[in-house]
């Protein structure tokens, strides 16, 4: 599997570009809709960076988390982050170290390769039918309460813009990086003749 990385300027920029577009053709459904302003532009641009960059301020413990999941979240992703079958609601911990077995237990503590998409899935569309409700100190909470349920970071580790972003996930280097030269181990980058430096 691949992942990558966007610039943040460039995505933006393409918005722009997209959103100028589409209000210099003439609307098919007359006056409705309008050209945002820049800050309307400025609220969608709430990409997180895989490093952290666009983290806003704010933080949280698993301790802080522990009763927003059971208010929030718990109805959806169960008491101890199983998910539900009949809500079609992965698990969210537990599994951890399975990805390299033939019995693989997928959840968010096992499979994501970093931090920064729990933030930022959390931030944009949890929980169901209250999506960007939650404050940012609350998502800091829930994201250290699911790290701490998946036994990556202790329960009273404060997560904030600096400290999220240096949690190393299991499995970090299970995805092929976009670079080759991000895996030092020739083996590990699947050369077994040494041709692919």
């Amino acid at each position: 599997m691949h992942y990558l990385l966007f610039n943040r300027s460039l995505v933006l920029g393409l918005l722009t570009l997209l959103l100028t577009t589409v209000d210099a053709q003439e609307s098919p459904f007359g006056d409705i809709g309008h050209t945002p302003s820049p800050a309307e532009i400025e609220n969608l641009d709430i990409s997180i960076m895989p490093d952290g960059e666009g983290l806003p301020p704010g933080q949280g413990t698993a301790r802080q988390g522990e009763p927003i999941y059971n208010t929030k979240c718990v109805m959806c992703h169960g008491p101890n982050l199983e998910g539900r079958r009949d809500y079609r609601v992965g698990r969210l911990a537990g599994g951890v170290g399975t990805m390299k077995s033939d019995k693989r237990v997928k959840s968010f503590g096992s499979y994501n390769p970093v931090v920064t998409t729990l933030w930022d899935y959390t931030r944009r569309a949890m929980p169901k039918f209250e999506e960007g409700s939650l404050s940012n100190d609350e998502v800091y909470a829930l994201s250290a309460y699911i790290l701490y349920k998946s036994d990556i970071i202790g329960q009273d580790e404060v997560m904030n813009a600096e400290t999220l972003p240096l949690v190393v996930m299991p499995n970090r280097h299970g995805f092929i990086p976009s670079a080759l030269d991000e895996i030092p181990d020739i083996e590990a980058r699947g050369c077994r003749s040494g041709r692919c430096r």
